[in-house]
C-alpha cells in the first residue's frame, strides 16, 4: 500500500491514523506541516483572520502574495485546523490559529518561526551524520557551530531569543509555583537571555534582587522586559560568559541551559555556579528529565534537537547527579512542577 492508496491523517486532523500504516504516513510528511505551521506564522496569518472571515485575495494583498497560491495555502491550513471555511469562499481563524497571533500573551508565533527557521531545519537533516558519527551538524549545514552562526545573524538571533522566551513564558509561573527562595536576596538567572524566570520570581517576591547573566545582545530586551514587569528598580543585566565567571548570589538559576552542553562543560560551568554561591546558596537546574527506555515523551526527541544542533544532551537522573558531584555540588531536591520540567536543587558538597 502506498501514500496515495491510504488514507492520510496529517499532524492536527480530528482523525487520527487508525493503523501502523497511516500512522508511518503520518510521521513520514510531518515536515510538511512543520512548514504550513512556520509559513502561517511569518505571514501572520491569524493576524489577518482575527477580525473576521478574509478571502485568499484579500490576505494576498495585505501580504503582497500570490492570490492562486494563497488560496492554495489556506485551503490546506483549513485541512490542519488551521483555518475554517466560511460563506463566500472566505476563511475564518480557529482556536488553534489564534495561539499564532502577534502581541498576544500566550502567542506562540515565535516557536514557530524557530521550529521551522533554517537554523533549526538544516541540520536536522543531517540527523542520520549526526547518529553515525555522535557530532552535531550544525557546523555542516550552516558553515559554523550553531552559537558562533547565530552571533553572526542578527534577524536569526532575534528569532531564537523570542522563541525561547515563548518557550519558557508559562513555564517560568510553573516553576516559580515551586521555587522556595527560602531567604535568598539575590537571585542569578544564569544564561537567562530575556529574564522571563527571575524576573517571575522577583515579581512574586518584592524583596528579591535579580540578575541575567548572558551575552551582551540580549541585554535590551532582557531590561525592557524587566522595565515592563515593573522590577527594573531591582534587576541587573551582566553581559559576560558563564564559562568564564558567573555573579556571586543566593540562587543560581539554571533553565534549559545545561542540555545545549556536554559533561566537562556542564561540569565548568556549575563548578563556577558553586564558587560564586553566597553561603547557604543553592543551584537550581531545570530541565528534562529522560525516564526509562521506551516511555513516551519529550525528552528522548528533544535529546536528539541537542544531538543534531549541539554537542548536548537531555540527562538522566543518574546522569545529573555525577556531573553535579563532579562539580562539587550535592543533588538535595527533585520538585516536579505543573509542567515537564522538574527543579533539581543542588548545594555545596
Amino acid at each position: 500500500m502506498t501514500l496515495f492508496e491510504h488514507p492520510f491523517f496529517p499532524v492536527g486532523s480530528a482523525e487520527p491514523p487508525v493503523d501502523d500504516t497511516g500512522r508511518m504516513i503520518q510521521m513520514m510528511t510531518g515536515y510538511w506541516v512543520t512548514q504550513v505551521v512556520r509559513t502561517a506564522a511569518e505571514l501572520r496569518i491569524a493576524d489577518h483572520l482575527h477580525d473576521g472571515a478574509a478571502t485568499a485575495a484579500e490576505v494576498a494583498e495585505a501580504e503582497s502574495l500570490d492570490p492562486d497560491a494563497t488560496f492554495r495555502f489556506l485551503r490546506a491550513c483549513a485541512s490542519l485546523g488551521l483555518a475554517a471555511p466560511a460563506d463566500g469562499g472566505r476563511f475564518e481563524s480557529t482556536s488553534l490559529l489564534a495561539t499564532l497571533r502577534t502581541g498576544t500573551p500566550d502567542s506562540l508565533r515565535d516557536l514557530a518561526l524557530w521550529g521551522g527557521a533554517e537554523s533549526h531545519w538544516l541540520p536536522w537533516g543531517r540527523l542520520a551524520d549526526a547518529v553515525r558519527t555522535g557530532r552535531p551538524r550544525a557546523e555542516d549545514a550552516l558553515g559554523a557551530p550553531f552559537f558562533d552562526w547565530l552571533s553572526t545573524q542578527p534577524r536569526e538571533a532575534t528569532v531564537f531569543t523570542n522563541s525561547m522566551t515563548a518557550m519558557t513564558r508559562n513555564l517560568a509561573h510553573q516553576l516559580a509555583d515551586v521555587i522556595d527562595i527560602k531567604d535568598a536576596e539575590v537571585a542569578v538567572d544564569v544564561g537567562g537571555a530575556g529574564g522571563n524566570l527571575v524576573q517571575t520570581l522577583m515579581r512574586r517576591h518584592p524583596g528579591l534582587n535579580g540578575q541575567v547573566l548572558d551575552l551582551p545582545h540580549v541585554g535590551a530586551e532582557a531590561e525592557a522586559s524587566a522595565e515592563h514587569l515593573g522590577v527594573a528598580d531591582r534587576f541587573t543585566f551582566v553581559g559576560g560568559d558563564f564559562f568564564e565567571k558567573v555573579p556571586c548570589g543566593d540562587l543560581h538559576l539554571l533553565k534549559f541551559v545545561l542540555h545545549d552542553w556536554d559533561d566537562a562543560s556542564c561540569v565548568r560551568i556549575l563548578r563556577n555556579c558553586r564558587e560564586s554561591l553566597n553561603p547557604g546558596g543553592r543551584v537550581l537546574v531545570m530541565e528534562l528529565i529522560v525516564d526509562e527506555v521506551g516511555a513516551p515523551g519529550l525528552a528522548p526527541l528533544m535529546d536528539l534537537n541537542m544531538l543534531t544542533l549541539l554537542t548536548g544532551r537531555e540527562r538522566s537522573l543518574d546522569q545529573f547527579k555525577a556531573v553535579f558531584e563532579e562539580a562539587g555540588l550535592r543533588l538535595e531536591r527533585v520538585t516536579p512542577s505543573a509542567s515537564l520540567v522538574p527543579v533539581l536543587e543542588a548545594v555545596s558538597a
